[in-house]
């Protein structure tokens, strides 16, 4: 669930910022520095950031007892899922942002300047020249994007520990509490089903890619 969510949405706000930052937008150098400031800091100062903002008695929480409302308790609720999935996509947005502006500076200029002449708004230029010159690029960030999303066992490990609320609870976690206990043959299966999911994932998206491919051309 968490993949199915959490990739589509940093796919759309990567490629939104990316299209903002390629445009004639104020400090756009310091904008790129700080989207990639997060690949650079350790995950373990991430995590401490984050939990002293989501803990029981921690930033938000103090904030919302000065404004005379209720605490809420990040973690431990269906909250829990909305946080780490906003920790995914401020730790990767950052790549994938990069990959973008590095597709779209590949799309020659003279193309949006002869549909301009034309007549096309932005929105068709985007249908037209953007979305499909930026087909191989989306895939390479498609595929990432489901990597990072089955490593976010990590940073919700780090977060919510071993056992965290069900909406967080992955695959992962079930496997490392499985290899803890050491009752290796649901491992195993975990493992084998994993893999499995991950194959038939990349394969779709193999295909999908090829036959967007051959309808270009």
């Amino acid at each position: 669930m968490f993949a199915g969510v959490s990739v589509p949405l940093l796919f759309v706000i990567s490629l939104g910022l990316s299209l903002l930052l390629k445009g004639k937008l104020p400090f756009r150098q310091s904008l790129r520095t700080m989207f990639l400031l997060p690949l650079v800091v350790p995950v373990a100062s991430v995590i401490l950031v984050w939990q002293t903002l989501f803990q029981w008695n921690g930033a938000l929480n103090g904030l919302f007892l000065n404004w005379g409302l209720d605490p809420v308790d990040w973690m431990n609720t269906r909250w829990a899922f909305a946080v780490m999935l906003a920790v995914f996509v401020w730790k990767n947005a950052g790549y994938n942002l990069i990959i973008f502006l590095a597709g779209l500076s590949n799309i020659p200029a003279e193309q949006y300047e002869s549909a301009s002449m034309d007549g096309a708004g932005a929105f068709r230029q985007f249908l037209h020249i953007t979305w499909p010159g930026l087909s191989p690029t989306s895939f390479f960030v498609i595929v990432m994007s489901i990597v990072q999303s089955f490593k976010v066992f990590r940073e919700t490990y780090l977060v919510a520990g071993a056992y965290p609320h069900d909406s967080i609870y992955t695959l992962q976690h079930f496997m490392n509490n499985m290899f803890k206990s050491l009752d290796y043959p649901k491992l195993t299966a975990a493992a084998v089903l994993l893999s499995i999911v991950i194959g038939i994932t990349v394969y779709a998206l193999f295909r999908a890619e090829r036959r967007s491919r051959e309808a270009l051309q």
